[in-house]
């Protein structure tokens, strides 16, 4: 008698364990648009600026994970097999076409359900070495192009209103991705685009009344911000971040910064700092760092982007003699 209680008991607990198994591997199988952990819209953000944005809009309702790591290239990035796999997995992919190419092809061949490319939720525009003010234009006279030969200059984020502007496209696409918590993403898009407009009007004020107009970069990363606050950006290299400017290319911006009154060589965090200060002291200038925001490291001045970018204002005011 006793033994065939114990057999019973036996067979009731291999039956639930079965119906257990069988209800877990049904929902394995069974994905939603938010079937990530927790049960959270699952992201995958290509480099640091789309994280944050990923991050600032989707709140708790999303967990996050971006292919460059802090204190990266961005533009060197090569995506690894792990990289390729958690891609696949995700809901939404966050990318800059043009900006890292090994990201286009994984993205392009990946079965990812909403892929956003922020160049689409903007415009993007032509800059070379000379950049911003009355300089845009020479940039088909100097034949520069970015390092994937577009000629587009990618870099949108560096202006908060074009970025605002991601901002409300990416928005767009998690409410549509998760429309449970589409009332969420609509309400921390509007408060995110109400600092970037705080971060638009600071700089537009900041650098209204200054003794110069005219700033110097190891790349051209500045474009876009230049344009937006009448300013004219003069780079020591074009789009890619790692060519050697010529001969020619030191000599006139030596003239230029003696005839402009610049005071400053602004290198930045990722990439060497050796050709800026080697100008600097060639032309008795200063070196300061005006950060692009690829990544945010220890050396960083802010923890995120909005405190970078003060940074970055704060520098570029005492560089070109705010009032």
């Amino acid at each position: 008698m006793n033994v065939r209680r114990r057999h019973i008991s036996a067979t009731v607990i291999a039956a639930a364990t079965a119906l257990t198994l069988g209800s877990l591997s049904a929902c394995s199988s069974d994905s939603s648009a938010a079937d990530g952990e927790g049960g959270k819209l699952d992201v995958v953000a290509s480099f640091y600026p789309l994280q944050f944005l990923a991050e600032e809009i989707g709140g708790s309702h999303v967990s996050v994970n971006t292919l460059t790591e802090p204190g990266q290239e961005p533009h060197d990035l090569e995506i690894s097999a792990k990289q390729t796999a958690q891609l696949q997995e995700s809901d939404v992919a966050l990318y800059l076409k043009d900006l890292q190419p090994s990201v286009d092809e994984a993205i392009g061949q990946s079965e990812v359900k909403t892929k956003v490319d922020a160049a689409t939720l903007t415009s993007l525009e032509k800059h070379g070495t000379e950049v911003g003010g009355h300089a845009a234009e020479h940039e088909d006279e100097h034949g520069h192009e970015d390092e994937e030969g577009s000629g587009l200059d990618p870099h949108i984020w560096l202006d908060p209103v074009k970025y605002a502007e991601v901002a409300e496209g990416v928005g767009k696409a998690f409410e549509k991705a998760d429309p449970d918590n589409a009332a969420t993403y609509k309400k921390n898009t509007a408060a995110l685009v109400k600092k970037l407009d705080g971060l638009d009007t600071r700089f537009e004020n900041g650098l209204k009344d200054t003794k110069t107009k005219v700033f110097i970069t190891t790349h051209a990363a500045f474009g876009y911000l230049a344009e937006r606050y009448g300013l004219t950006e003069e780079a020591i290299n074009g789009l890619d971040p790692e060519s050697e400017p010529s001969a020619n290319r030191v000599k006139d911006l030596e003239k230029m910064a003696k005839a402009d009154g610049v005071s400053t060589v602004f290198y930045e965090t990722l990439v060497s700092d050796k050709t800026a200060k080697t100008i600097a002291a060639d032309a008795n200038l200063k070196t300061d760092v005006l950060d692009p925001i690829e990544g945010i490291t220890e050396k960083s001045r802010g923890d995120d982007y909005i405190q970078v970018m003060d940074a970055n204002l704060k520098a570029l005011q005492t560089a070109l003699g705010a009032e």
